[in-house]
Protein backbone atom coordinates (compact mmCIF):
# COMPACT_ATOMS: atom_id res chain seq x y z
CA UNK A 1 0.00 0.00 0.00
CA UNK A 2 1.04 3.61 -0.50
CA UNK A 3 2.19 5.68 1.90
CA UNK A 4 -0.89 7.24 4.26
CA UNK A 5 -0.70 9.95 6.75
CA UNK A 6 -3.62 10.98 8.95
CA UNK A 7 -3.67 14.88 9.25
CA UNK A 8 -5.77 17.69 10.38
CA UNK A 9 -7.05 19.78 7.16
CA UNK A 10 -5.25 23.04 7.15
CA UNK A 11 -4.50 25.66 4.76
CA UNK A 12 -2.30 24.80 2.14
CA UNK A 13 -1.29 24.84 -1.65
CA UNK A 14 -3.58 22.01 -2.46
CA UNK A 15 -6.25 22.76 -4.79
CA UNK A 16 -8.96 21.09 -5.43
CA UNK A 17 -11.80 21.25 -8.56
CA UNK A 18 -15.34 19.64 -7.80
CA UNK A 19 -16.18 18.44 -10.58
CA UNK A 20 -20.28 17.29 -11.60
CA UNK A 21 -20.73 14.36 -10.18
CA UNK A 22 -24.11 11.70 -10.31
CA UNK A 23 -24.89 10.51 -7.41
CA UNK A 24 -25.98 7.01 -7.10
CA UNK A 25 -28.98 5.70 -5.22
CA UNK A 26 -26.71 4.12 -2.48
CA UNK A 27 -25.61 7.90 -1.43
CA UNK A 28 -22.29 8.21 -3.78
CA UNK A 29 -20.36 8.96 -7.10
CA UNK A 30 -20.42 7.14 -10.11
CA UNK A 31 -17.19 6.17 -10.58
CA UNK A 32 -14.91 8.10 -12.89
CA UNK A 33 -14.25 7.10 -16.36
CA UNK A 34 -10.58 7.74 -17.48
CA UNK A 35 -10.79 10.44 -19.95
CA UNK A 36 -12.42 13.19 -16.87
CA UNK A 37 -8.70 12.28 -15.24
CA UNK A 38 -6.85 12.64 -18.97
CA UNK A 39 -9.18 16.25 -19.44
CA UNK A 40 -8.20 17.59 -16.05
CA UNK A 41 -4.37 16.54 -16.05
CA UNK A 42 -4.53 18.63 -19.95
CA UNK A 43 -6.38 21.20 -18.52
CA UNK A 44 -4.11 21.95 -15.90
CA UNK A 45 -0.98 21.97 -17.79
CA UNK A 46 0.54 25.58 -17.54
CA UNK A 47 2.71 25.56 -20.92
CA UNK A 48 -1.03 25.53 -22.46
CA UNK A 49 -2.50 28.43 -20.90
CA UNK A 50 -0.26 32.29 -22.12
CA UNK A 51 -0.03 34.51 -19.15
CA UNK A 52 -2.15 37.91 -18.68
CA UNK A 53 -0.68 41.11 -17.63
CA UNK A 54 -3.77 42.23 -16.17
CA UNK A 55 -6.01 40.14 -13.29
CA UNK A 56 -9.43 38.96 -14.43
CA UNK A 57 -12.34 40.38 -13.93
CA UNK A 58 -14.42 38.59 -11.21
CA UNK A 59 -17.12 36.69 -12.25
CA UNK A 60 -21.09 36.73 -10.74
CA UNK A 61 -22.05 33.10 -11.29
CA UNK A 62 -23.14 31.50 -8.53
CA UNK A 63 -19.54 30.40 -6.69
CA UNK A 64 -18.77 27.83 -4.19
CA UNK A 65 -15.33 28.51 -2.45
CA UNK A 66 -13.61 25.55 -0.76
CA UNK A 67 -12.83 25.60 2.60
CA UNK A 68 -9.55 26.59 3.70
CA UNK A 69 -9.76 24.15 6.64
CA UNK A 70 -10.18 21.30 3.96
CA UNK A 71 -7.60 22.06 2.05
CA UNK A 72 -4.01 20.15 2.70
CA UNK A 73 -0.79 21.40 3.82
CA UNK A 74 1.77 20.70 0.69
CA UNK A 75 4.40 18.01 2.32
CA UNK A 76 6.69 17.12 -1.00
CA UNK A 77 7.90 19.80 -3.59
CA UNK A 78 7.64 18.76 -6.75
CA UNK A 79 9.02 20.21 -10.22
CA UNK A 80 6.23 20.43 -11.92
CA UNK A 81 3.83 23.27 -10.87
CA UNK A 82 0.67 25.12 -11.69
CA UNK A 83 1.05 29.01 -11.80
CA UNK A 84 -2.48 30.36 -13.07
CA UNK A 85 -2.49 33.47 -14.10
CA UNK A 86 -6.26 33.75 -14.93
CA UNK A 87 -9.13 33.21 -12.85
CA UNK A 88 -10.27 29.83 -13.92
CA UNK A 89 -14.27 29.15 -13.55
CA UNK A 90 -14.89 25.52 -13.94
CA UNK A 91 -18.70 25.08 -14.86
CA UNK A 92 -20.19 21.62 -14.00
CA UNK A 93 -22.28 19.28 -16.93
CA UNK A 94 -24.90 19.45 -14.17
CA UNK A 95 -25.26 22.69 -11.91
CA UNK A 96 -28.12 21.07 -9.99
CA UNK A 97 -25.14 18.60 -8.22
CA UNK A 98 -22.40 20.68 -7.66
CA UNK A 99 -21.14 24.14 -8.23
CA UNK A 100 -17.94 25.60 -10.03
CA UNK A 101 -15.23 26.46 -8.37
CA UNK A 102 -13.34 29.83 -8.97
CA UNK A 103 -9.38 29.10 -8.22
CA UNK A 104 -7.88 33.09 -7.38
CA UNK A 105 -4.67 34.10 -8.76
CA UNK A 106 -1.85 33.27 -6.67
CA UNK A 107 2.02 35.27 -6.49
CA UNK A 108 4.27 33.01 -8.27
CA UNK A 109 5.90 30.82 -4.93
CA UNK A 110 8.86 29.58 -4.72
CA UNK A 111 10.23 26.08 -5.97
CA UNK A 112 10.00 24.53 -2.02
CA UNK A 113 6.53 26.29 -1.83
CA UNK A 114 5.19 24.77 -5.10
CA UNK A 115 1.52 24.05 -5.48
CA UNK A 116 0.14 20.25 -6.24
CA UNK A 117 -1.09 19.85 -9.26
CA UNK A 118 -5.08 21.04 -9.50
CA UNK A 119 -7.30 17.77 -9.50
CA UNK A 120 -10.67 16.73 -8.83
CA UNK A 121 -13.18 16.18 -6.17
CA UNK A 122 -15.60 13.31 -5.89
CA UNK A 123 -18.18 12.21 -3.09
CA UNK A 124 -20.91 14.48 -1.43
CA UNK A 125 -18.58 17.39 0.71
CA UNK A 126 -21.86 18.54 2.94
CA UNK A 127 -22.54 15.21 4.20
CA UNK A 128 -19.09 13.63 4.58
CA UNK A 129 -17.39 13.57 7.49
CA UNK A 130 -13.85 12.52 6.13
CA UNK A 131 -11.18 13.47 3.27
CA UNK A 132 -9.29 11.10 1.64
CA UNK A 133 -6.87 12.78 -0.68
CA UNK A 134 -5.28 10.38 -3.56
CA UNK A 135 -1.87 11.95 -4.91
CA UNK A 136 -0.78 10.17 -7.88
CA UNK A 137 2.01 10.41 -10.54
CA UNK A 138 3.33 14.22 -11.46
CA UNK A 139 1.78 15.70 -8.08
CA UNK A 140 -1.47 15.01 -9.67
CA UNK A 141 -4.38 14.61 -6.88
CA UNK A 142 -7.97 13.44 -6.06
CA UNK A 143 -9.87 14.06 -3.39
CA UNK A 144 -12.64 12.01 -1.45
CA UNK A 145 -15.30 13.12 0.08
CA UNK A 146 -16.43 9.99 2.52
CA UNK A 147 -17.85 9.28 5.56
CA UNK A 148 -16.15 7.17 7.95
CA UNK A 149 -18.41 4.73 8.73
CA UNK A 150 -18.33 3.10 5.22
CA UNK A 151 -14.65 3.12 5.56
CA UNK A 152 -14.77 1.25 8.81
CA UNK A 153 -17.44 -1.24 7.47
CA UNK A 154 -15.64 -2.14 4.65
CA UNK A 155 -12.11 -2.00 4.64
CA UNK A 156 -9.76 -3.27 7.18
CA UNK A 157 -7.07 -0.90 5.79
CA UNK A 158 -8.92 1.91 6.64
CA UNK A 159 -9.90 0.63 10.29
CA UNK A 160 -6.33 -0.07 11.05
CA UNK A 161 -5.22 3.50 10.01
CA UNK A 162 -8.06 5.62 11.50
CA UNK A 163 -7.74 3.07 14.85
CA UNK A 164 -4.20 3.87 14.89
CA UNK A 165 -4.90 7.99 15.08
CA UNK A 166 -6.69 10.66 17.02
CA UNK A 167 -10.26 10.37 16.78
CA UNK A 168 -10.03 13.85 15.68
CA UNK A 169 -8.70 14.05 12.96
CA UNK A 170 -10.56 13.27 9.68
CA UNK A 171 -8.12 13.68 6.70
CA UNK A 172 -6.55 10.77 5.21
CA UNK A 173 -3.47 11.65 2.19
CA UNK A 174 -2.07 8.35 0.19
CA UNK A 175 0.98 9.57 -1.35
CA UNK A 176 2.27 7.66 -4.89
CA UNK A 177 -1.38 5.73 -5.49
CA UNK A 178 0.18 3.95 -8.97
CA UNK A 179 -3.80 4.41 -10.65
CA UNK A 180 -5.55 6.76 -8.80
CA UNK A 181 -8.70 6.45 -11.00
CA UNK A 182 -9.30 2.75 -10.35
CA UNK A 183 -8.67 3.56 -6.29
CA UNK A 184 -11.60 6.12 -6.53
CA UNK A 185 -14.32 3.75 -8.58
CA UNK A 186 -13.19 1.06 -5.47
CA UNK A 187 -13.55 3.25 -2.81
CA UNK A 188 -17.24 4.40 -4.59
CA UNK A 189 -18.28 0.82 -5.00
CA UNK A 190 -17.81 0.78 -0.97
CA UNK A 191 -21.58 2.70 -1.52
CA UNK A 192 -22.77 0.10 -3.72
CA UNK A 193 -25.40 -2.37 -2.74
CA UNK A 194 -25.26 -4.75 -5.97
CA UNK A 195 -21.57 -4.07 -6.67
CA UNK A 196 -22.12 -7.65 -8.97
CA UNK A 197 -24.02 -5.17 -11.17
CA UNK A 198 -21.61 -2.25 -11.23
CA UNK A 199 -18.84 -4.84 -12.98
CA UNK A 200 -21.42 -6.15 -15.42
CA UNK A 201 -19.74 -3.98 -17.93
CA UNK A 202 -16.48 -3.86 -16.99
CA UNK A 203 -13.61 -5.38 -19.14
CA UNK A 204 -11.60 -8.43 -17.44
CA UNK A 205 -8.40 -6.22 -17.09
CA UNK A 206 -10.63 -3.32 -15.26
CA UNK A 207 -11.73 -5.74 -13.07
CA UNK A 208 -8.13 -6.73 -12.47
CA UNK A 209 -7.10 -3.63 -11.51
CA UNK A 210 -10.09 -3.41 -8.99
CA UNK A 211 -9.38 -6.32 -7.52
CA UNK A 212 -5.72 -5.27 -6.80
CA UNK A 213 -6.92 -2.03 -5.21
CA UNK A 214 -9.99 -4.01 -3.23
CA UNK A 215 -7.41 -6.32 -1.89
CA UNK A 216 -4.64 -3.64 -0.34
CA UNK A 217 -7.75 -1.97 1.01
CA UNK A 218 -9.06 -5.16 2.82
CA UNK A 219 -12.33 -4.89 0.81
CA UNK A 220 -13.71 -8.05 1.23
CA UNK A 221 -16.92 -7.80 -0.29
CA UNK A 222 -15.28 -6.23 -3.74
CA UNK A 223 -13.06 -8.95 -3.87
CA UNK A 224 -15.78 -11.97 -3.49
CA UNK A 225 -17.75 -9.79 -6.26
CA UNK A 226 -14.87 -9.47 -8.69
CA UNK A 227 -14.02 -13.61 -7.84
CA UNK A 228 -17.68 -14.06 -9.17
CA UNK A 229 -17.06 -11.46 -12.14
CA UNK A 230 -13.95 -13.83 -13.31
CA UNK A 231 -15.76 -16.65 -12.55
CA UNK A 232 -18.34 -16.19 -15.02
CA UNK A 233 -16.90 -14.44 -17.68
CA UNK A 234 -14.75 -15.86 -20.32
CA UNK A 235 -10.92 -14.99 -20.74
CA UNK A 236 -9.96 -14.04 -24.12
CA UNK A 237 -6.62 -15.08 -25.25
CA UNK A 238 -3.49 -16.90 -23.17
CA UNK A 239 -2.10 -13.64 -21.90
CA UNK A 240 -5.72 -12.22 -20.10
CA UNK A 241 -5.68 -15.99 -18.89
CA UNK A 242 -2.21 -15.62 -17.38
CA UNK A 243 -3.20 -12.25 -16.10
CA UNK A 244 -6.42 -13.71 -14.12
CA UNK A 245 -4.67 -16.86 -12.80
CA UNK A 246 -1.60 -14.89 -11.28
CA UNK A 247 -3.73 -12.71 -9.72
CA UNK A 248 -6.30 -14.93 -8.95
CA UNK A 249 -3.14 -17.61 -7.09
CA UNK A 250 -1.76 -14.13 -5.17
CA UNK A 251 -5.22 -14.11 -3.41
CA UNK A 252 -4.99 -18.14 -2.88
CA UNK A 253 -1.40 -17.70 -1.31
CA UNK A 254 -3.41 -15.03 1.04
CA UNK A 255 -5.84 -17.57 1.93
CA UNK A 256 -8.62 -16.22 0.04
CA UNK A 257 -11.15 -19.21 -1.20
CA UNK A 258 -10.34 -18.77 -4.95
CA UNK A 259 -11.63 -22.46 -6.10
CA UNK A 260 -14.45 -21.62 -8.10
CA UNK A 261 -12.36 -19.38 -10.21
CA UNK A 262 -9.13 -22.09 -10.27
CA UNK A 263 -12.14 -24.78 -11.11
CA UNK A 264 -11.35 -23.57 -14.74
CA UNK A 265 -7.98 -24.19 -15.08
CA UNK A 266 -7.46 -27.52 -12.43
CA UNK A 267 -9.51 -30.47 -11.73
CA UNK A 268 -9.72 -33.16 -8.25
CA UNK A 269 -11.08 -35.40 -10.40
CA UNK A 270 -8.40 -38.46 -10.21
CA UNK A 271 -7.89 -39.08 -14.02
CA UNK A 272 -4.21 -39.87 -15.24
CA UNK A 273 -3.21 -37.67 -18.13
CA UNK A 274 -2.25 -40.47 -20.06
CA UNK A 275 -5.61 -41.81 -19.89
CA UNK A 276 -6.80 -39.09 -20.97
CA UNK A 277 -4.51 -38.73 -24.24
CA UNK A 278 -4.98 -42.25 -25.24
CA UNK A 279 -9.13 -41.75 -25.47
CA UNK A 280 -8.80 -38.99 -27.57
CA UNK A 281 -5.72 -40.60 -29.48
CA UNK A 282 -8.16 -43.85 -29.91
CA UNK A 283 -10.95 -41.49 -31.58
CA UNK A 284 -9.21 -39.93 -33.92
CA UNK A 285 -7.34 -42.93 -34.72
CA UNK A 286 -10.98 -44.50 -35.40
CA UNK A 287 -12.52 -41.24 -36.94
CA UNK A 288 -13.91 -41.65 -41.00
CA UNK A 289 -14.32 -38.69 -41.44
CA UNK A 290 -11.37 -36.98 -43.82
CA UNK A 291 -11.61 -33.31 -42.47
CA UNK A 292 -12.17 -33.45 -39.00
CA UNK A 293 -9.79 -37.09 -39.21
CA UNK A 294 -6.99 -34.29 -40.72
CA UNK A 295 -7.63 -31.11 -38.42
CA UNK A 296 -7.21 -33.47 -35.13
CA UNK A 297 -4.67 -34.88 -36.26
CA UNK A 298 -2.88 -31.77 -36.92
CA UNK A 299 -3.45 -30.33 -33.27
CA UNK A 300 -3.43 -33.28 -31.01
CA UNK A 301 0.67 -33.54 -32.80
CA UNK A 302 0.81 -30.17 -31.91
CA UNK A 303 -0.60 -30.29 -28.35
CA UNK A 304 1.51 -33.20 -27.74
CA UNK A 305 5.09 -31.21 -29.34
CA UNK A 306 3.80 -28.79 -26.43
CA UNK A 307 4.19 -31.32 -23.77
CA UNK A 308 6.95 -33.06 -24.90
CA UNK A 309 8.84 -29.89 -24.33
CA UNK A 310 7.81 -29.12 -20.46
CA UNK A 311 10.21 -30.82 -18.34
CA UNK A 312 7.32 -31.47 -15.70
CA UNK A 313 5.72 -34.41 -17.85
CA UNK A 314 9.27 -35.87 -18.35
CA UNK A 315 8.34 -38.79 -15.72
CA UNK A 316 5.32 -40.36 -17.56
CA UNK A 317 6.88 -39.67 -21.24
CA UNK A 318 7.70 -43.66 -20.77
CA UNK A 319 3.91 -44.33 -20.13
CA UNK A 320 3.08 -42.37 -22.75
CA UNK A 321 5.09 -44.34 -24.86
CA UNK A 322 3.98 -47.29 -24.53
CA UNK A 323 0.32 -46.22 -24.90
CA UNK A 324 1.26 -45.44 -28.59
CA UNK A 325 2.83 -48.32 -29.10
CA UNK A 326 -0.21 -49.98 -28.02
CA UNK A 327 -2.17 -48.38 -31.04
CA UNK A 328 0.79 -48.97 -33.21
CA UNK A 329 0.40 -52.98 -32.64
CA UNK A 330 -3.31 -52.80 -32.91
CA UNK A 331 -2.92 -50.69 -36.15
CA UNK A 332 -0.59 -53.10 -36.98
CA UNK A 333 -2.57 -56.01 -36.41
CA UNK A 334 -5.81 -54.64 -38.41
CA UNK A 335 -3.72 -53.99 -41.53
CA UNK A 336 -2.38 -57.40 -41.47
CA UNK A 337 -5.92 -58.94 -41.44
CA UNK A 338 -7.17 -56.66 -44.57
CA UNK A 339 -3.73 -57.65 -46.44
CA UNK A 340 -5.06 -61.60 -45.98
CA UNK A 341 -8.56 -60.40 -46.50
CA UNK A 342 -7.43 -58.80 -49.55
CA UNK A 343 -5.14 -60.97 -51.23
CA UNK A 344 -7.68 -63.99 -51.26
CA UNK A 345 -8.99 -65.12 -54.43
CA UNK A 346 -12.22 -64.81 -54.52
CA UNK A 347 -11.88 -60.88 -53.26
CA UNK A 348 -9.55 -60.42 -56.12
CA UNK A 349 -12.67 -61.10 -58.41
CA UNK A 350 -14.64 -58.93 -56.96
CA UNK A 351 -15.83 -55.59 -58.52
CA UNK A 352 -13.84 -52.04 -57.79
CA UNK A 353 -16.67 -50.65 -55.62
CA UNK A 354 -17.19 -54.10 -53.54
CA UNK A 355 -13.44 -53.83 -52.93
CA UNK A 356 -14.07 -49.81 -51.92
CA UNK A 357 -14.57 -50.61 -48.26
CA UNK A 358 -11.74 -52.73 -47.66
CA UNK A 359 -8.90 -50.38 -49.61
CA UNK A 360 -10.35 -47.16 -47.50
CA UNK A 361 -9.69 -49.03 -44.61
CA UNK A 362 -6.15 -50.21 -45.46
CA UNK A 363 -5.67 -46.74 -46.60
CA UNK A 364 -7.33 -45.65 -42.68
CA UNK A 365 -4.86 -47.96 -41.15
CA UNK A 366 -1.76 -46.78 -43.34
CA UNK A 367 -2.58 -43.24 -42.15
CA UNK A 368 -2.64 -43.68 -38.41
CA UNK A 369 0.35 -45.52 -38.40
CA UNK A 370 1.77 -42.77 -40.43
CA UNK A 371 1.00 -40.76 -37.89
CA UNK A 372 1.91 -42.65 -34.75
CA UNK A 373 5.22 -42.48 -36.58
CA UNK A 374 5.18 -39.04 -36.68
CA UNK A 375 4.40 -39.25 -32.90
CA UNK A 376 7.29 -41.33 -31.53
CA UNK A 377 9.91 -39.16 -33.69
CA UNK A 378 8.87 -35.79 -31.65
CA UNK A 379 9.12 -37.92 -28.68
CA UNK A 380 12.78 -39.56 -29.60
CA UNK A 381 11.07 -42.98 -29.37
CA UNK A 382 10.42 -44.43 -33.14
CA UNK A 383 13.67 -47.17 -33.10
CA UNK A 384 10.91 -49.34 -31.71
CA UNK A 385 8.38 -48.87 -34.61
CA UNK A 386 11.08 -49.14 -37.24
CA UNK A 387 11.69 -52.41 -35.68
CA UNK A 388 8.51 -53.47 -35.55
CA UNK A 389 7.78 -52.26 -39.54
CA UNK A 390 10.95 -53.84 -40.86
CA UNK A 391 9.98 -57.18 -39.35
CA UNK A 392 6.77 -57.48 -41.26
CA UNK A 393 8.34 -59.87 -43.89
CA UNK A 394 4.65 -61.38 -44.06
CA UNK A 395 2.90 -57.88 -44.77
CA UNK A 396 5.72 -57.10 -47.77
CA UNK A 397 5.18 -60.59 -49.13
CA UNK A 398 0.95 -59.83 -49.37
CA UNK A 399 2.09 -56.44 -50.13
CA UNK A 400 2.76 -57.81 -54.06
CA UNK A 401 -0.26 -59.90 -54.16
CA UNK A 402 -2.61 -56.62 -54.06
CA UNK A 403 -3.63 -54.27 -56.45
CA UNK A 404 -1.23 -51.14 -56.35
CA UNK A 405 -4.16 -49.30 -55.65
CA UNK A 406 -5.22 -51.00 -52.68
CA UNK A 407 -1.57 -50.89 -51.43
CA UNK A 408 0.19 -48.36 -52.32
CA UNK A 409 -0.62 -46.46 -49.07
CA UNK A 410 1.23 -48.59 -46.84
CA UNK A 411 4.42 -47.15 -48.52
CA UNK A 412 3.80 -43.65 -46.96
CA UNK A 413 4.93 -45.55 -43.50
CA UNK A 414 8.27 -46.57 -45.03
CA UNK A 415 9.27 -43.15 -47.04
CA UNK A 416 8.67 -41.54 -43.31
CA UNK A 417 10.89 -43.78 -41.79
CA UNK A 418 13.21 -43.61 -44.55
CA UNK A 419 13.56 -39.52 -44.68
CA UNK A 420 13.90 -39.34 -40.75
CA UNK A 421 17.07 -41.75 -41.08
CA UNK A 422 18.47 -39.75 -44.16
CA UNK A 423 17.90 -36.18 -41.78
CA UNK A 424 19.41 -37.90 -38.73
CA UNK A 425 16.20 -37.35 -36.81
CA UNK A 426 15.98 -41.65 -36.37
CA UNK A 427 19.30 -42.90 -34.97
CA UNK A 428 18.73 -46.73 -35.79
CA UNK A 429 21.17 -49.74 -35.44
CA UNK A 430 22.92 -50.84 -38.60
CA UNK A 431 20.90 -54.27 -38.36
CA UNK A 432 17.54 -52.62 -38.32
CA UNK A 433 18.32 -49.81 -41.16
CA UNK A 434 19.71 -53.09 -43.16
CA UNK A 435 16.47 -55.10 -42.63
CA UNK A 436 14.10 -52.28 -43.19
CA UNK A 437 15.42 -51.79 -46.91
CA UNK A 438 15.80 -55.33 -47.10
CA UNK A 439 11.82 -55.85 -46.69
CA UNK A 440 10.30 -52.59 -47.87
CA UNK A 441 12.80 -50.89 -50.24
CA UNK A 442 11.52 -52.79 -53.31
CA UNK A 443 7.57 -52.56 -52.29
CA UNK A 444 8.20 -48.97 -52.19
CA UNK A 445 10.06 -48.82 -55.49
CA UNK A 446 6.92 -50.85 -57.23
CA UNK A 447 4.31 -48.04 -55.70
CA UNK A 448 6.44 -45.17 -56.68
CA UNK A 449 4.52 -43.86 -59.78
CA UNK A 450 1.13 -43.80 -57.71
CA UNK A 451 2.91 -42.17 -54.41
CA UNK A 452 3.76 -39.59 -56.00
CA UNK A 453 0.32 -39.14 -57.62
CA UNK A 454 -2.01 -40.57 -55.17
CA UNK A 455 -0.29 -39.02 -52.15
CA UNK A 456 -0.61 -35.65 -50.98
CA UNK A 457 2.01 -35.35 -48.63
CA UNK A 458 4.50 -37.01 -50.78
CA UNK A 459 7.49 -35.14 -51.46
CA UNK A 460 9.97 -36.57 -53.97
CA UNK A 461 13.42 -34.88 -54.02
CA UNK A 462 12.58 -35.32 -49.50
CA UNK A 463 12.05 -39.10 -50.23
CA UNK A 464 14.65 -39.47 -53.19
CA UNK A 465 17.11 -37.88 -50.75
CA UNK A 466 16.12 -40.13 -48.11
CA UNK A 467 16.59 -43.55 -49.43
CA UNK A 468 20.36 -42.29 -50.67
CA UNK A 469 21.61 -41.14 -47.52
CA UNK A 470 20.06 -44.25 -45.88
CA UNK A 471 21.80 -46.83 -48.16
CA UNK A 472 24.78 -44.93 -47.49
CA UNK A 473 25.03 -45.58 -44.23
CA UNK A 474 25.57 -49.26 -44.42
CA UNK A 475 28.75 -51.16 -45.26
CA UNK A 476 30.13 -50.78 -48.66
CA UNK A 477 29.15 -54.37 -50.00
CA UNK A 478 25.45 -53.68 -48.83
CA UNK A 479 25.68 -50.48 -50.77
CA UNK A 480 26.56 -51.96 -53.85
CA UNK A 481 24.39 -54.94 -53.66
CA UNK A 482 20.60 -52.17 -52.99
CA UNK A 483 22.49 -49.58 -55.73
CA UNK A 484 22.74 -52.59 -58.48
CA UNK A 485 19.16 -53.80 -57.82
CA UNK A 486 17.63 -50.28 -57.84
CA UNK A 487 19.85 -49.78 -60.99
CA UNK A 488 18.13 -52.52 -62.68
CA UNK A 489 14.99 -51.01 -61.44
CA UNK A 490 15.75 -47.36 -62.98
CA UNK A 491 16.86 -48.57 -66.22
CA UNK A 492 13.32 -50.18 -67.03
CA UNK A 493 10.78 -47.72 -65.37
CA UNK A 494 12.22 -44.04 -65.85
CA UNK A 495 10.38 -41.73 -63.47
CA UNK A 496 8.24 -44.26 -61.92
CA UNK A 497 11.30 -45.45 -60.12
CA UNK A 498 13.20 -43.32 -57.21
CA UNK A 499 16.35 -41.44 -58.69
CA UNK A 500 19.05 -42.68 -56.69
CA UNK A 501 22.08 -40.83 -58.98
CA UNK A 502 23.93 -38.75 -56.16
CA UNK A 503 23.95 -42.31 -53.67
CA UNK A 504 25.34 -44.47 -56.89
CA UNK A 505 27.68 -41.32 -57.78
CA UNK A 506 29.30 -41.65 -53.91
CA UNK A 507 29.33 -45.25 -54.17
CA UNK A 508 30.95 -45.69 -57.57
CA UNK A 509 33.73 -43.48 -56.03
CA UNK A 510 34.10 -44.86 -52.50
CA UNK A 511 34.47 -48.83 -54.31
CA UNK A 512 36.60 -47.89 -57.50
CA UNK A 513 38.76 -44.26 -56.84
CA UNK A 514 39.24 -45.42 -52.81
CA UNK A 515 40.50 -42.40 -51.20
CA UNK A 516 40.37 -44.26 -47.43
CA UNK A 517 42.29 -47.40 -48.62
CA UNK A 518 46.27 -48.65 -50.07
CA UNK A 519 46.65 -50.47 -52.80
CA UNK A 520 46.39 -53.50 -50.37
CA UNK A 521 42.92 -53.08 -49.25
CA UNK A 522 44.34 -51.72 -45.89
CA UNK A 523 42.60 -48.39 -44.55
CA UNK A 524 44.27 -45.70 -44.86
CA UNK A 525 45.36 -42.97 -41.59
CA UNK A 526 45.84 -39.54 -41.52
CA UNK A 527 49.20 -37.89 -40.80
CA UNK A 528 47.32 -36.74 -37.72
CA UNK A 529 46.19 -39.76 -36.99
CA UNK A 530 49.67 -41.45 -37.06
CA UNK A 531 51.26 -38.34 -35.31
CA UNK A 532 48.89 -38.45 -32.26
CA UNK A 533 49.27 -42.18 -31.68
CA UNK A 534 53.06 -42.54 -31.93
Amino acid sequence: MAETRLTRVEQGQTKIRNVPIAVTPEGFWCCPSPVVFQKTLKSQNPLNKPKSSSPPPKTTVQKKQIPLTEQKPMTTPIRSAVTPDDQRTFTPDNPGISAPIVLERAPRPKVEHVPRKVAIEFGEPGTSDMKVILLGKQGFCVKLSVHKKILLEYSSFFTDKLSEQESGLSCLEIDDCEDVETYVETVGLMYCKEMKQRLIKQSVSRVLCILKVAELLGFNSCIQSCLEYLEAVPWVGEEEEEKVVSSVLRLQSEGIGVTPVLKRISSDVSNPPNDTISHIMELVLKSNEEKGRREMKSIVLKLLREINSLSSYASSADICNETVYTSCRSCLDSLLSLFKQSAEPEFTDKTMDTKEPEVKQIALEADNLSWLLEILADRQAADEFALMWASQQELATLHSKLPIVSRYHVSCITAGLIVGIGKGELLLVKDTRQLLLQTWLQPLINDYSWLQHGCRSFDRNVVEEGIGRTILTLPLEDQQSILLAWLGSFLKAGDNCPNLQRAFEVWWRRTFIRPYVDSKGNVLQSDSSMTSKQ
